[in-house]
């Protein structure tokens, strides 16, 4: 399995995991999957990730991930490898974790995995499709040593 990450920080790095945690977290939900290729994920701050929801979902207020598959418009005549982007708010990572007293680290892994799961197609807007994408989260989060995120502290 070959997966390229690319970390960009549009915010301080104070808190921040590292680039290689980011690696770990991405492979770890690819391990079963059976994708090759490159995720971009973006570190942001509220203002921008606000902008983003309001421009692609019609929802206002900055969220924790945003999930951007990689689509072709046209088939090409070479092979692509990209997989997408994710925009994480960190702020909204922070405040979450102090909310819902979870270490702030395994939040950053949950939203991690929550979102390639989401570049990788699948999603939780039906009940089936929800419990679907929990488990996977939960089992893949586990395999990394982290507790269930949807279980209180």
């Amino acid at each position: 399995m070959s997966i390229a990450v690319q970390v960009q920080y549009a915010v301080s790095r104070t808190g921040i995991p590292l680039q290689v945690d980011f690696q770990r977290w991405v492979e770890a939900v690819l391990v079963n999957q059976s994708k090759e290729g490159e995720v971009t994920i973006r570190i942001a701050d509220e203002a921008e990730v606000a902008e983003l929801n309001w421009r692609y979902r019609y929802k206002e207020g900055a969220t924790n991930v945003l999930s951007f598959p990689f689509e072709l418009s046209a088939p090409l005549p070479f092979q692509i490898s990209l997989l997408g982007d994710l925009v994480i708010c960190a702020p909204v990572v922070a405040r979450e974790a102090l909310e819902h007293a979870k270490e702030e680290r395994a939040h950053w892994a949950h939203l991690v995995v929550h979102g390639v799961l989401h570049l990788l197609g699948f999603d939780h807007q039906q009940e089936a499709e929800a419990q679907q994408m929990e488990a996977m989260e939960i089992t893949i989060l586990k395999s990394l040593g982290y507790p269930n995120p949807y279980e209180s502290a």
